[in-house]
Formats: structure tokens, sequence, C-alpha cells
């Protein structure tokens, strides 16, 4: 039963690794590749709100499915996901209108702000920090019993 646990959780974190391989296929992100360029004087892409802000939607839906079923498959406590799914949109929720700003304003708050704003929308960051946090409140719990 325990393999089978990590085999899922490994499944979880594949899907997140697919995420992350066919997001160019995927999904409408024309500042991919104006990042990808690392060129902070390259000439600003034209785009589209209402994909851009969907896609960005749906990518982070996708993400959340996968980290919240890694905590699940991991901590096996319906209370700890449900408050690690949480946190998470907490933070997708600050970040989110932040780095939308910095689109509209066409990075001019920091090439390196927006770009970091972007890996916190993108990519499931938080993830790392609540798997050890959670693992310490773990350690707790059991050190209290």
């Amino acid at each position: 039963m325990k393999l089978f646990k990590w085999f899922l959780v490994a499944t979880c974190v594949f899907g997140l690794i697919g995420v992350r391989i066919v997001e160019a296929q995927l999904f409408y992100d024309p500042f991919q590749e104006f990042f990808h360029l690392a060129n902070k004087h390259a000439p600003f892409p034209d785009f589209n709100w209402s994909p851009l802000v969907g896609n960005y939607i749906f990518r982070f839906l996708l993400n959340l499915m996968f980290s919240t079923a890694i905590i699940h498959f991991i901590f096996n406590n319906k209370r700890w996901t449900l408050q690690a799914a949480v946190l998470i949109v907490l933070v997708f929720l600050i970040t989110f209108p932040i780095y939308l700003y910095c689109i509209y304003t066409e990075f001019e708050v920091g090439y390196l702000f927006s770009f970091y704003m972007r890996r916190f929308v993108i990519q499931p960051l938080i993830l790392l920090l609540i798997i050890p946090l959670f693992y310490y409140r773990q350690h707790l719990t059991k050190a209290n019993l």
C-alpha cells in the first residue's frame, strides 16, 4: 500500500512536469518567448487579454489539481489537503493580479520582478514550501503524542 502511495505521488509529479513540458503547445502565453530570450530590451509582445488570463487560470487549475493530489497522497489528511489548496489559491490570488499589473504597465515595475511574479503564477512553487511545512507539522504532531 505504501508503494502504491508513492506511485501516485510520482504520477502527480510527472503530471506537473508534463504541464511544463507541453506548455508551449497547450497554453497561450506570448510572454514565454519574451522571458526565454533573456533580453530585457526585447520588444514587448502583442497579446490578447482574454485568452491570456484564461490560459493562466487553466494552467493554475491543472497545477492546483496535481499539487493538492501530491499533498493528499503524501500526508493522507483531507484537512491538510484542503489547507494546502487554500494556501495555494491565496498565493495565486495575491500574485496573479500583481503579474497582470506588470503586464499592463509593460513591466515598468521591473523585468526581474515581473519574471518572478510570472513564476509564481505559472509554476507550483508554493508546493516546495508546503511539503516541508507539513512534514514539520507532522513531526510536531507525533512528538506531542
